[in-house]
């Protein structure tokens, strides 16, 4: 599959599959719902869109939010509407196959109160610039002119993998090479990160079925920020220059979501 694949490197696959902590089947069939949820609300995937926004900066805490979801507290609409967009998104995912148009649909989901309606599951025109808070360039993303081509690799690749029967430690470092490679090509005018972490739980769950639903990956990210991002940035600054040879850090992480949660 090495040859097929055009963009989702597999180069460390071995490298990865050596140095993958034991017992990662055990851990994921253990999973289970909490007892929390209901028909109409899920606290995983309340987990899942507190965390991963707050990644982003947004300023929600997770009791909050399921006073606001579960229970129907009000709160400021500003506070919670960005988070509901992501929950309605990973509802979708859950219930829809992983594919190019559920991920734009996703994506004008998440984006609803983001973007304005004409830029929502679009791919950007223009050149994207991944800044540090202090206004330093950290990432150069692929051109709008190598955007569409890029993500033609990336869909075709996808298709490959989701028809490929794989073990379980091969499809979580599949998932997280979709997330980084996804992150990193940043097709998006906004919302590349949460699209980045829903698709990576979304191939899971593809893969491996619901229980993927309750991987903690958000959290695991937020609560490891600085290593997350300080993993992103070992490939490099510009696009056309990134060394998937250094992503086995990032590859890593995934696992612990689930080892040690």
């Amino acid at each position: 599959m090495n040859k097929q694949l055009q963009i989702l490197s597999n180069d460390l696959l071995s490298e990865y599959l050596e140095r993958a902590q034991k017992g990662l089947i055990l851990a994921f069939e253990a999973l289970q719902d909490a007892e929390i949820s209901t028909d109409s609300f899920s606290f995983y995937t309340s987990v899942s869109s507190v965390y991963s926004s707050k990644i982003e900066g947004e300023a929600i805490e997770l009791d909050s939010y399921i006073k606001h979801k579960k229970f129907g507290i009000e709160f400021s609409t500003d506070y919670t509407k960005k988070i509901d967009d992501l929950y309605d998104a990973y509802t979708f995912a859950k219930s829809n196959a992983l594919n190019e148009s559920n991920i734009r649909k996703a994506h004008a989901l998440l984006s609803k109160n983001i973007l304005s309606k004409n830029k929502q599951g679009k791919y950007r025109t223009q050149n994207m610039y991944v800044s540090t808070p202090d206004g330093r360039i950290e990432y150069v993303a692929a051109t709008p002119f190598e955007v569409e081509a890029e993500m033609i690799k990336f869909y075709n690749d996808l298709m490959l993998l989701l028809k490929t029967e794989m073990p379980i430690e091969q499809v979580f470092f599949y998932a997280s090479m979709i997330h980084l490679v996804f992150v990193k090509i940043h097709p998006w005018n906004d919302g590349n990160g949460r699209s980045a972490r829903l698709f990576e739980k979304w191939f899971l769950a593809e893969k491996l079925g619901d229980k993927a639903w309750f991987v903690q990956s958000e959290k695991m990210y937020y609560n490891q920020h600085q290593t997350y991002y300080s993993n992103i940035r070992l490939l490099g600054l510009e696009y056309p220059t990134l060394d998937y040879n250094k992503a086995l850090p990032f590859l890593l992480m995934l696992p612990s979501a689930v080892l040690y949660r």
